[in-house]
């Protein structure tokens, strides 16, 4: 296993309106994750079935009622997409994310913390859930999905300030 990683993150609409990205992007930092790319977009339909499907199979593993209330609470506005990197990158964001049902995330998780709503209510509600950010799920995924949302020239290598006083 590679121990230095890549992985994708999105802050989803729900965090950006609530005004929530800095405070749970810190948690990120705080654990000696570096942001190497970053930006603000609106993905449209096609780019979201991409992600979702393609990549994610949302449809295949939940069906299409899942996968149509997901891109509908993925159009409430814009996402901020992240590629972190550090030492076992992807595993560590989905410890400190916690379970897509945010319900059922443990207390300092970032959902646990942040969100609080279940899979019955968004069933009730024929809605998405809000759980605010997105995290890869796996290597293979995270390198599929960098590739989607990010050019190469995007992404930075760069040293971080504590690294030169560190070797």
């Amino acid at each position: 296993m590679e121990h230095i990683q890549r992985t994708l993150i999105l802050f989803k609409p729900d965090s950006v309106q609530r005004g929530a990205v800095g405070e749970i992007l810190t948690r990120f930092e705080r654990v000696g994750l570096k942001i190497i790319g970053t930006k603000m977009i609106a993905p449209d339909q096609e780019f979201y079935y991409k992600h979702y499907e393609e990549i994610g199979q949302v449809v295949t593993r939940r069906g299409e009622k899942v996968f149509n209330n997901t891109l509908a609470r993925m159009n409430e506005g814009p996402v901020i997409a992240m590629v972190l990197e550090g030492v076992e990158a992807v595993e560590l964001v989905r410890k400190l994310v916690g379970t897509t049902e945010p319900k059922s995330s443990a207390p300092g998780t970032i959902r646990g913390d942040f969100s609080h709503m279940s899979y019955g209510y968004g069933d009730s509600t024929d809605q998405g859930i809000p759980n605010l950010i997105h995290a890869s799920g796996d290597m293979d995924d995270a390198l599929k999905e960098i590739q989607h949302w990010f050019s190469e020239d995007e992404l930075y290598d760069y040293g971080l300030l504590n690294e030169k006083f560190t070797r």
